[in-house]
Parts: structure tokens; C-alpha cells; sequence
């Protein structure tokens, strides 16, 4: 049905150009508020009334006319409905909605796809801090990144996957310090036990594999531990290292793999952060002041500025973020994205102000943000927050265990990324349609079971008479079929994987509808195989959108 709305888009636009030079160009379809009103509406009288000074609806009576004689809308539209004060609701023929079954069945995968490629673009997302497990939150962002990757991957993006490992900084001299109170045989609640100490179990289990002089792999290579308690700097690379592992295999339980891990600790030993800094001091945006240098971000937006370096000659956390950024940009990618919690928004201002005042060419607006809400977790009608595993905090690992990897990505999501969201451990191991991905993994199978039973060869499929497609029942799925192009491209522009699953679950509806309302295997032969062209092609539909959120599409349950 695409490449039949593509043929009435450009009629549309013809008729507009005659009606008002340059209008051509802002020709677009809408869906009515109702479907009864129809398939397709257009609003343009309403839009050029004014410019023209004319009546909006003796305009649109004038374009109703010009399209019911444009060949394109002959051959594709029912009817014309002129409604309102110049709104026009398009009711398409049954042959123009079938034929978005044929562009299923032959483009397969691809079906949803653009053909651009506008560019690279960088995602960078989890980020985590080598201290912990990853908790749950990180699960929310590994979701939305790899989502969001697969939909700029749909629209011919070439994407490139980055995890920005903060290794360096209080929090890691935190980590090795707790280790190595572990391994003296401190313990948390004890006598010299620091309040700002690390206290999960993963702690002692790091202690104990450093006193037993274990190696650990990461980042492609081995690093033995010296066995040595006194050894802070030993102990240091130790636990990093043994928690960068720790965190790959959580990874590797959500199916997710990056295509560079970008060492924060690599920004003070290029050479970079102190390359930055004194960027912004030549270009005359910093100043001293109570012995800190400053940056004057509030030149930029920002509502006070910012201390850079502090007293003590460290600097402030959005330096380094400036200089990552800044090799972001120097690495060719003019597109880039951050996936980030919502504690983040204050760094947002400060950073950009940053690469502005650097003055290497990035424009405003660099990088943009996707910012997303913490998860809480119910299990048995109670909230969880403590694991044993992390001392504080539900680890997406297990997340996991508990449900599924699939129902672990499709929930989180679920909702907008910046929403609140309850994660109901409960609901996502159920088997019925409460369930979300149950539902439309549901839908699938139950397709596949059909074809199964059917026992053809789904590509003659593509050559069906899909004459008989002409039922309510029918006409709605494939009409739901047509709306996923454009929900995918929407989906990319805005960010916003929930457009997918709200998609999904709304397809796995309208198939469900479809397969009580009419029985596919039938006796007649040409409408048995134009209602299993419809299914096959439904089925391919779920199997491509699954794909996207990372969820996979069983052909049995």
C-alpha cells in the first residue's frame, strides 16, 4: 500500500501546485479520528484558505473535484467525502489496501525499511560506572539504546554501539578501597567500615579472587592479581577489570554487544582533557576565581557558570565529558546520541555550553539526549530493592532470571522513556493475554501454527488472487500492515522505541480480530490462499517489529 499512498501523495501534490503555487510540496495524508470517516484525510483547504483568502470549503469542494479526475485516485480510491468545514476523508478501493500484502511478502525483512542513508550516527548508552553490577536502570537504557540503534539501522543510518566506561575518579578509588578492606577482612556494618563503601557481595567475591591471585578477562586480554593486600594500584585494575567482565556477561544475557567501549581514563592519558581546557582558555571563555577556573556557560544558556578545575587541581566531571564529545565529533560523527538517566539533565546545559565555547566547528544543539526515569521492581505484590548480589539495587541479571530477556526488553519499552515505570516481575512470566509480549509473540506463533498446518510454500504466497480480501475484518489488518513504514520512520525521528511496541500490540489486536472473525483454512482454494497470504504477511510484520525491540519471534509456545 506504500507505493499506492506514494502515487496518491504525488497526485495530491500536483492538484495543490495548480491550486497554489509552491503547496505542492506540503502535500500529506492524515488518519482520520475515526475509521469510519475513512482511510485517509486531507486537511489543505483548512491550511490554504487563509494564504488565499478564500472559503475552506469551496476550496475543498474545488480540490474533491481535481483529484476524483486524477487518473491515480481513479484507479485507487472508493470514494471522496467532503466533511466539515473542508476536510476531505479518502475511502480507499480493497484492491489499493491489498496490495500492501504483495509488499509485505516480497520485501520480507526489509518491509519498513528506507532505502537512504543520511550518514554514521553514534549511540552511546549504558555507560556504567565499573563499580557494580548493572542494575535495573541500566537495563531500561541498554533496551532504549539497542532499540534505537535498530531504528536508525531501518531508516539507512550506518550506527556505531559506544559504552563510555567512567574508569577513572572518586568512585573507582572508592571501589579499591572497599576491596581492599574485604580483603583485610573488614566487613560492611563492622568496626572501620567506611559509610561511603561499597557493600554488596560481589565485593567479598572480588577480595576473595584477588587474595587467591585469579585472572580475569577483559578487554581481550588476561590480568592476574598480585595476592598482595597492600597493592592499591594492583587492586585497582583488579576490580575493574573483574567487574567490566561481570558486566559483558550481563550484557551478553540481554543480547546486546557494543562496538567500541571508550575508556574514560584514555581522556587524561591522550592528552585530551588538558587539550580541551586549554581550548577554552585561548578562546577566552574562562576565568579564575577563589583559586577554580571557571567556565563562562552561562554565555550559552546555562544558569550560573561552571567550575572546571577545582582547588584542589581536578577537575569537575563535564570537563571530560567536553573532551569525549569533542573526539566524538573529530571521529566524523556529526550525529550523536546520549541515552542517560534523568539525574543527567543538569550536565546537559553545562556540556554543550562546553563545545560551543571550544570553538572547533560543533553546532548547537550537539549532542542530543534521550533521557529516561529509574524502574521499580515488584515481585509478589511487593516493591524489591535490595539484591544480595549488589547490596542495594535489583541487577538487571536478575531481572533476567526472573522473567526473560525478551520480556525484560519489551516492557522497558513499554512506556516513554522519561515515564515513571513498575516493572511487575508477576505479569511478564504469565502466559495470557495480560501480558504484552506474550500477546504479540503469541500472534506469531499462532500464524506460524496455521502455516504449519496449511503445509505450503508461503513464497507462492507472493502470487496470490487477493481478490477475496475484500471483509471488514480484513481490510482493518491490512490497513494496520500499511501503518508500519511510517510508524517506523516517526519512531527514529522521535527517539521513541514505545512507538514500536504500542504498534506491535496493536497489530497482535487486530490479527486476533481477524482470526475469530474468519477462518483461514477454508475449502475454496483461492480464498484459503489470499487469507494465509494476509496472515504470512502479518506474521513477517511481527517478526520484523520484534526485531527492532530486540525480541525475538517464536514460531511455537
Amino acid at each position: 500500500m506504500q507505493s499506492v499512498k506514494n502515487e496518491l501523495l504525488a497526485a495530491l501534490a500536483a492538484e495543490l501546485e495548480k491550486i497554489a503555487p509552491g503547496a505542492g510540496g506540503k502535500a500529506a495524508f492524515e488518519s482520520p479520528k475515526q475509521a469510519a470517516h475513512g482511510d485517509l484525510a486531507v486537511t489543505a483547504a483548512m491550511q490554504l484558505a487563509k494564504p488565499l483568502k478564500s472559503n475552506p470549503r469551496a476550496l475543498g469542494e474545488q480540490l474533491k473535484a481535481a483529484l476524483e479526475a486524477a487518473p491515480a485516485f481513479q484507479q485507487w480510491v472508493d470514494a471522496i467525502e467532503l466533511a466539515g468545514p473542508g476536510f476531505l476523508n479518502i475511502r480507499l478501493k480493497p484492491a489499493a489496501k491489498q496490495q500492501v500484502v504483495r509488499e509485505v511478502l516480497s520485501k520480507k525483512e526489509l518491509f519498513g525499511q528506507s532505502g537512504q542513508a543520511p550518514g554514521r550516527v553514534l549511540v552511546e548508552f549504558v555507560s556504567a560506572n565499573p563499580t557494580g553490577p548493572l542494575h535495573v536502570g541500566h537495563g531500561r537504557q541498554a533496551a532504549l539504546g539497542d532499540a534505537i540503534c535498530k531504528l536508525f539501522a531501518t531508516q539507512g543510518w550506518q550506527v556505531h554501539r559506544e559504552f563510555y566506561y567512567n574508569d577513572a575518579g572518586v568512585q573507582i578509588e572508592t571501589l579499591a578501597h572497599s576491596v581492599q578492606l574485604r580483603a583485610k577482612g573488614l566487613k560492611p556494618g563492622g568496626e572501620g567500615w567506611p559509610d561511603a563503601a561499597y557493600n554488596g557481595d560481589y565485593i567479598a567475591d572480588i577480595a576473595a579472587d584477588f587474595m587467591a591471585k585469579k585472572t580475569v578477562q577483559a578487554d581481550g586480554r588476561g590480568l592476574t592479581a598480585s595476592g598482595d593486600v597492600n597493592d592499591r594500584d594492583g587492586i585497582r585494575q583488579f576490580a575493574v577489570a573483574y567487574l567490566r567482565h561481570e558486566q559483558d556477561k550481563d550484557l551478553q544475557a540481554f543480547r546486546l554487544a557494543f562496538d567500541e567501549y571508550y575508556l574514560e581514563s584514555s581522556l587524561y592519558t591522550s592528552g585530551r582533557v588538558d587539550a580541551t581546557v586549554q581550548k577554552l582558555i585561548d578562546a577566552g571563555k574562562t576565568y579564575e576565581e577563589g583559586g577554580a577556573l571557571w567556565l563562562r556557560t552561562t554565555d550559552y544558556g546555562d544558569d550560573k557558570d561552571r567550575v572546571m578545575r577545582k582547588q584542589d587541581g581536578g577537575y569537575t566531571y563535564f570537563v571530560p565529558d567536553v573532551a569525549y564529545h569533542i573526539s566524538k565529533w573529530e571521529r566524523g560523527y556529526t550525529k550523536v546520541v546520549n541515552i542517560q538517566g534523568t539525574d543527567h539533565h543538569g550536565t546537559i546545559a553545562r556540556v554543550r555550553a562546553g563545545l560551543q565555547a571550544a570553538g572547533v566547528g560543533i553546532p548547537k544543539g550537539y549532542p542530543d539526549y534521550v533521557l529516561h526515569t529509574m524502574v521499580r521492581v515488584m515481585k509478589g505484590g511487593e516493591e524489591v530493592k535490595i539484591s544480595k548480589r549488589a547490596g542495594s539495587y535489583v541487577t538487571l541479571r536478575d531481572l533476567i532470571e526472573w522473567t526473560s530477556a525478551d520480556a525484560v526488553r519489551f516492557f522497558l519499552l513499554s512506556r516513554k522513556p522519561d515515564t515513571e515505570y513498575t516493572f511487575d516481575v508477576d505479569l511478564a512470566v504469565q502466559k495470557n493475554n495480560d501480558n504484552p509480549v506474550y500477546y504479540v509473540q503469541y500472534a506469531h506463533a499462532r500464524i506460524c501454527s496455521v502455516l504449519d498446518a496449511w503445509g505450503g510454500d508461503v513464497a507462492a504466497l507472493a502470487d496470490a488472487d487477493l481478490a477475496p480480501l475484500d471483509t471488514p475484518a480484513a481490510q482493518a489488518l491490512m490497513l494496520q500492515l500499511a501503518k508500519y513504514p511510517e510508524m517506523l520512520t516517526a519512531a527514529a525521528q522521535d527517539f521513541a522505541p514505545h512507538d514500536v511496541s504500542f504498534y506491535l500490540r496493536e497489530l497482535a489486536a487486530s490479527y486476533h480480530s481477524y482470526y475469530d472473525a474468519e477462518r483461514i483454512l477454508v475449502d475454496d482454494e483461492t480464498v484459503k490462499k489470499a487469507r494465509l497470504a494476509l496472515v504470512a504477511a502479518t506474521a513477517q510484520v511481527l517478526h520484523n517489529g520484534l526485531l527492532v525491540l530486540g525480541v525475538s519471534a517464536p514460531t511455537r509456545m
